[in-house]
């Protein structure tokens, strides 16, 4: 029989019960975001804006810890990291989605695929941009945004200015099937080489040149080891901005609209700071005088293109023909 005393604990237990049953997001919410670029680089400050701007929208229920340069995760590792929830955000690159199953990223390898920034977009914020998030929900992902790090040139020490000027030269790619069939269908030999060991890779005579955009270029003072650059914009590096599938779900809906709001406006930011940079990161190799660059004329773009352009259907399998075919509709469109 219960006295008064009974009820009190019992309602006491059923209170504790109650509160450790209660979702994360009743508490204040901390999501941590890792990446694994410096701090000052666009996706680093596109990172930090996001933090800004999420906490003034949520009014401090959200807390965004940014850890840059490899603090919590490798590049290898960060990816499982977050889909075990030891972290909740990421940028990495479009590339790394290949080894976890979804190749069709790789589209963004393709060369020639893109003009100009405009072309881009409309891969990046339309119908494409969203299918390919699509299939990493399954993956325990979510997709929440597409940012630029921008459009490459190549550098070498001879000129390579049409395509028949690689044949031959021992060029540095980051780790790509598509990558590879690139240089080899401008008749160089790829050279797999980590980012890291590039400048004294050209400066060894390992490799004779790379691909790279200029910001990445100027940064890791490539210019310094090679004496001729072209402005070709044939390829194009770029991050996704990814979220735990189950974290983002168990949000409340107003944080999450809250959240969208700060990634939009985070996004359009470390883009336009990515497009500024690349400029910059240009203007002042020209003026530094170690690397002759030219700038493709339309004629020797046609060159390129037509060279290049059959890497598309030799990888239509791994990518998918139909993926490749939607994104050229969707470039044509006006």
């Amino acid at each position: 029989m219960f006295n008064r005393r009974n009820l009190l604990s019992l309602a006491a237990v059923s209170v504790l019960a109650i509160g450790a049953g209660l979702p994360a997001f009743a508490q204040d919410i901390t999501i941590k975001f890792s990446h694994v670029v410096a701090p000052d680089t666009p996706k680093g400050k596109g990172a930090d804006k996001f933090k800004e701007l999420a906490e003034q929208y949520t009014e401090g229920k959200v807390k965004v810890e940014v850890y840059p340069n490899s603090q919590l995760y490798k590049d290898k590792e960060e990816l499982e990291a977050l889909q075990l929830g030891s972290v909740q955000m990421l940028a990495p690159s479009l590339a790394k989605f290949g080894p976890l199953g979804v190749p069709q990223f790789e589209l963004f390898d393709l060369p020639m695929l893109f003009q100009n920034r405009d072309e881009l977009r409309k891969i990046t914020e339309g119908e494409v941009g969203q299918s390919l998030f699509a299939m990493l929900q399954d993956k325990g992902i979510i997709g929440l945004a597409y940012w630029d790090n921008g459009f490459k040139i190549m550098t070498a020490n001879s000129p390579v200015v049409v395509p028949d000027d690689f044949l031959g030269l021992k060029m540095r790619i980051q780790s790509s099937k598509i990558l590879e069939e690139q240089m080899n269908a401008l008749g160089a030999v790829p050279q797999v080489m980590a980012f890291s060991e590039v400048y004294q890779g050209l400066q060894t005579g390992v490799v004779d040149g790379t691909e790279n955009t200029p910001s990445n270029t100027y940064t890791q003072r490539v210019n310094e080891v090679q004496k001729y650059g072209t402005v070709s914009n044939h390829g194009y590096i770029g991050y996704a901005v990814i979220v735990n599938k189950d974290f983002w779900d168990g949000l409340p809906e107003d944080v999450r609209g809250q959240l969208d709001q700060a990634m939009a406006e985070a996004t359009e930011y470390a883009n336009s700071i990515a497009e500024e940079e690349n400029k910059a990161a240009l203007e002042a190799m020209r003026a530094a005088g170690t690397t002759e660059f030219h700038d493709l004329t339309d004629e020797e773009r046609a060159q390129w293109a037509e060279v290049l352009r059959p890497v598309h259907d030799e990888m239509a399998d791994r990518i998918g023909a139909d993926l490749i075919q939607q994104a050229y509709d969707a470039i044509a469109a006006n």
